[in-house]
């Protein structure tokens, strides 16, 4: 027991982090008009598409820790995997939205008032977060129906492991998976490399200061990407993917705030301040 509220103290103290960091630097975007800008709005819905993840997996998690037997029901596992990959993927899809704005604003800056226009930034925001969402619950529908031989499930979360309970293993499904993988993960990744291989090309080209504000802009977005893609990446292949899984989870959702809000400058100017105003009503 002792043990068990240690681990619960850890877990419930990384979630209350969790959602004050993402929530703090949300709301900093939201009050503040001078960040009501396509690369900030992209950074509120990244970091608020971790405060809807942690916030659908956190309690159960917590639940669990505490109970002396973790026990759940076969829709309630079909619903923790649809929430983990939906919301996972929209993360790689949004982290594309941001590739692509910062590939306008360097490469192209006198269309990008007309590219990045409000409506086009909607399409986007709903595209990275309807796409996954789509594409997720066909399997977890067409599951939700399958026999299963058995309901002996280890894992933190419940995923696309669940296939391994059918008694029959459905090809389709597998081969869908596949399609979905490359369509949410694969492709969007490329994509971003592409972009920002384009950015460097063409800020080599030009001068020094063009190449500082590129890499203050570019370099946040391309270490939260390479940190989020290799969590997943081992989360995916790893077959004892338990501890990858709570890195996805822990890990990630923590990272991004602290880095976006020490790499971008106008944000971590709001957020000295805000400290700082508190700090003084003490």
């Amino acid at each position: 027991m002792e043990t068990q509220f240690v681990y619960f103290v850890i877990m419930f103290t990384a979630f209350i982090l969790i959602i004050c960091s993402n929530s703090t630097i949300v709301c900093l975007i939201v009050i503040h008009k001078n960040l009501h800008e396509p690369m900030y709005i992209f950074i509120a819905a990244l970091l608020l598409n971790s405060v809807l993840l942690s916030t659908s997996l956190y309690p159960k998690i917590l639940f669990d820790i505490l109970s002396e037997k973790q026990i759940i029901s076969y829709s309630a596992c079909l619903f923790q995997w649809f929430i983990y990959y939906s919301l996972g993927c929209s993360e790689f899809l949004l982290l594309a939205a941001m590739a692509y704005d910062r590939y306008v604003s360097i490469c192209k800056p006198l269309q990008y008032p007309t590219i990045m226009r409000k409506t086009n930034i909607c399409i986007l925001l709903v595209v990275a977060w309807i796409l996954p969402i789509c594409q997720t619950a066909v399997p977890v529908g067409l599951s939700s129906n399958t026999k299963l031989c058995n309901f002996n499930f280890k894992g933190i979360i419940c995923s696309s492991a669940v296939l391994k309970l059918h008694c029959v293993s459905s090809r389709l499904l597998y081969v869908y998976g596949l399609v979905a993988l490359v369509n949410l993960i694969i492709l969007p990744v490329l994509f971003i490399f592409f972009t920002y291989i384009r950015i460097f090309i063409i800020t080599y080209r030009s001068g020094r200061e063009v190449r500082r504000k590129a890499a203050q802009t570019c370099l946040p977005h391309l270490i939260v990407l390479i940190n989020y893609s290799c969590l997943i990446g081992f989360d995916i292949l790893i077959i004892a993917n338990i501890i990858m899984t709570l890195q996805v989870i822990l890990y990630s959702p923590l990272f991004n705030p602290v880095i976006y809000g020490l790499k971008m400058k106008e944000i971590s100017k709001h957020l000295k301040k805000l400290f700082y105003s508190q700090w003084r009503s003490v």
